[in-house]
């Protein structure tokens, strides 16, 4: 059974970090792009971080630009999000998501990622 699990989440004063992994199991995805979601209650999925299979390309959704950073250790099949200078307006639940298809990338096109964590929560108080 393929997982996606994130963890790392928690509560954090604005201005504070927080560092997510995202740990895979029953596959590797060494050959997939890897990426962040997050939602916000009453507000669409988003794509915050996306990064290429080899690591060589990251893209951030403008909001975060600057302040995270996504990065990929293959040997140990996990995926982090480096978050700093947080803000209330990044509190939400984030997910982690996997791409499907071999050495793709869709950078933050949602439906080009298959697999899906379940999610851990992020909030941030001001």
């Amino acid at each position: 059974q393929v997982q996606l699990v994130e963890s790392g989440g928690g509560l954090v004063q604005a201005g504070g970090s927080l560092r997510l992994s995202c740990a895979a199991s029953g596959r590797t995805f060494s050959d997939n792009a890897m990426a962040w979601f997050r939602q916000a209650p009453g507000k669409e999925r988003e794509c915050v971080a996306a990064i290429n299979w080899n690591g060589l390309r990251t893209d951030y959704a403008d909001s975060v630009k600057g302040r995270f950073t996504i990065s990929r250790d293959v040997a140990n099949k996990i995926v982090y999000l480096q978050m700093n200078t947080l803000k209330p307006e990044d509190t939400a639940v984030y997910h982690c998501a996997a791409d499907a298809a071999y050495r793709g990338y869709s950078g933050a096109f949602e439906k080009a990622y298959e697999y899906w964590g379940q999610g851990t929560q992020v909030t941030v108080s001001s």
